[in-house]
């Protein structure tokens, strides 16, 4: 766990479970944001979708679809790091993405999750998942079907996550 006063350079991370497959996490450096937009959750979740999938198309992966339980998932851990002021995988209660993803009502066979902190727009929040290793293997990963998209707002800008499935 990191408080957010103490991640101003650890501003992304990602992690990737299968059942099959020992997770992974990977950090980078942010990338600078745009200005930030006005715009509901909705509608930033929406665009952050529609990134993904024009990336997923470039690489001849099939479009993930939005799906209500990893996007109460997301949306929970987001508004948890904000409240809490922690970035990180792990939440103060020890709980990790699989169990959030499972507590969210989400039966995966695998699942990712990216997170990100700081980035003021969709479009610059995706160029940051996308130049960083582990967080464009999320976004990539083929096998993955469905997604959900969590955006709460902190005091040094957005934190952003991004949780992925299949069944």
């Amino acid at each position: 766990m990191r408080p957010l006063k103490a991640v101003r350079a650890l501003r992304l991370a990602s992690i990737t479970l299968a059942t099959t497959a020992v997770g992974s996490l990977a950090w980078s450096s942010p990338a600078q944001g745009a200005s930030a937009r006005a715009g509901s959750v909705e509608s930033l979740r929406q665009q952050v979708v529609d990134l993904v999938n024009v990336q997923r198309r470039a690489a001849g992966c099939s479009p993930v679809r939005l799906n209500a339980q990893l996007t109460a998932a997301a949306q929970k851990h987001a508004d948890d790091m904000a409240r809490r002021h922690y970035f990180s995988h792990t939440a103060p209660d020890g709980s990790d993405p699989g169990q959030r993803i499972s507590a969210a009502g989400y039966r995966w066979a695998s699942y990712g999750e990216n997170i990100a902190y700081g980035q003021k727009t969709p479009a610059s929040v995706m160029s940051a998942w996308m130049d960083s290793e582990g967080h464009r293997k999320n976004i990539l990963n083929c096998s993955f079907e469905e997604i959900g998209v969590g955006v709460s707002t902190a005091p040094d800008g957005p934190l952003w996550t991004q949780d992925f499935g299949s069944r």
